[in-house]
């Protein structure tokens, strides 16, 4: 596979972005997943080992009940693949912060999961799925035979159980493009999920989440074979907005890889671009990563953030993030 990270650290232009208080953390909980979807940045998929353990996960929840973190999203590979998902999901609630499981819906259908979609009703988590697009060619093509139809089959689920129809059960959906442009405005787009979704299989939800493709890992790699990788990165310079960087998603939220070590947001995570911490005035640059144990009582606001030439798909049009669209 062709590797963009040198490519994006060379003559970065990007602009210097510092952190505001931490509300976030987002945590991966190893790369073992059920499908190898062409887009994903993480690479995750049925062949791999990486999973957090249970000692880790104790020293997240004591940092989230020590730090205040408003919010746990959870993430993978398939996140419910770690045998310690659900543990993770019943302490964090516990504590009172809203959990976030980013998931690609069939897993809610594979043997062994039964009883899953009822665990994150019972714990009010916040659903937010990948469905790449509303029609199943375009979803074939990103994720493989037989995923739309698993997907249609989980979304009708849980709606059943109250998922998009209940105030406490959020079910939100994520569409990233199909090849390499931006996606389109995300207040229009939702407009025609929520229409085509419910015509077609009396599915509903709550909001749609944009987010454009980060020029990294699988993605990138398609990118360089095709020699598209240079007409991509204009395409994002191009349509860079100043205005997006005051809500970048890293400014309120640390990423956390399967081992425990912390990272400015999770695409930092998949290129290994180090976490600078600020001691005094100086900022650790020994190349060192730095662990969840180590920030139990340093406070991050004004940190400096690591940027390269990949930021520009955050902040290219109307923004992105694992939130969807910045400004629409």
């Amino acid at each position: 596979m062709h590797d963009t990270r040198e490519l994006l650290l060379e003559a970065c232009s990007f602009p210097a972005v510092k952190r505001d208080q931490l509300t976030t953390l987002q945590v991966n909980l190893g790369y073992l997943c059920n499908l190898s979807c062409t887009h994903c940045h993480v690479n995750a998929g049925p062949t791999r080992k990486e999973l957090m353990t249970k000692e880790t996960i104790d020293s997240l929840l004591g940092f989230v009940e020590k730090n205040k973190i408003q919010m746990l999203d959870l993430t993978g590979g398939a996140p419910e693949m770690n045998p310690h998902f659900r543990y993770l999901v019943t302490e964090a609630r516990a504590l009172g912060v809203e959990v976030i499981n980013r998931c690609n819906l069939t897993i809610l259908m594979e043997p062994g999961y039964e009883g899953l979609a009822e665990f994150l009703v019972a714990n009010k988590v916040v659903i937010t799925a990948s469905l790449p697009c509303y029609l199943e060619e375009n979803v074939t093509r990103q994720r493989g035979k037989g995923v739309y139809d698993a997907s249609i089959i989980a979304l009708r689920k849980l709606n059943k159980l109250g998922y998009g129809n209940a105030p406490e059960l959020r079910l939100n959906l994520v569409y990233n493009p199909v090849g390499n442009h931006l996606p389109p405005p995300q207040e229009s787009l939702e407009l025609d999920y929520k229409r085509e979704l419910k015509e077609r299989f009396d599915v509903v939800f709550n909001d749609l989440y944009t987010i454009t493709n980060m020029p990294i890992s699988r993605f990138g790699s398609v990118l360089l074979s095709k020699g598209e990788f240079g007409s991509y990165m204009t395409l994002l310079k191009d349509n860079f907005s100043a205005s997006n960087l005051q809500t970048v998603m890293c400014r309120s939220l640390i990423s956390v890889d399967w081992q425990g070590y912390i990272y400015d947001c999770d695409f930092n995570q998949m290129l290994d671009f180090p976490f600078s911490l600020s001691r005094g005035n100086l900022i650790a640059s020994d190349g060192k990563k730095v662990h969840i144990d180590e920030l139990f009582d340093v406070d991050l606001e004004n940190n400096p953030i690591f940027v390269a030439e990949h930021c520009y798909a955050c902040t290219a049009g109307q923004g992105s993030s694992c939130g969807g669209a910045l400004d629409d």
